[in-house]
Formats: C-alpha cells, sequence, structure tokens
C-alpha cells in the first residue's frame, strides 16, 4: 500500500522539489557581521590550492572559446 500510494504521489508531481529559496549552514551558524568579513580566496578553496593542472585547464578553456570567437567573427 505504501508503495502504491509513493508511486502516485510521484505520478502525480507533489514532490516539487527543493525550497526555492537556499540556506547555509554559515549563515545559521554565525551573526550577519562575521559572514560579511569572510573572505573566499579562490586560489586557496575548502583547503585545496589550484594546481598546475587545473590552471593549465583554465587557460586551455579560455584559449578554445577565443579561437571559436575569432573563427565566428572572421569565418
Amino acid at each position: 500500500a505504501d508503495y502504491n500510494q509513493l508511486g502516485f504521489n510521484l505520478r502525480s508531481n507533489i514532490f516539487q522539489g527543493g525550497p526555492l529559496e537556499s540556506r547555509s549552514l554559515m549563515k545559521d551558524s554565525y551573526t550577519p557581521d562575521i559572514v560579511s568579513k569572510a573572505v573566499r580566496d579562490p586560489k586557496n578553496w575548502h583547503g585545496r590550492r589550484t594546481d598546475d593542472l587545473g590552471k593549465w585547464h583554465q587557460k586551455n578553456a579560455l584559449n578554445l572559446n577565443l579561437q571559436k570567437a575569432l573563427e565566428d567573427r572572421y569565418g
């Protein structure tokens, strides 16, 4: 019976997905002045540094985008 009810709810699209407004644990745990003072370093995120391979992939993606834009513009 539970399985049939779950199947009916899935087919009826009762489960609409996650909330439209998301909350973060950091914002819930600390006062707003601490959150505003937090500085995010893109080179050191979650304790990991961007290595040479990651930098190469970033440059390669920029190069491919540039080549595509030049081909679109000049043929």
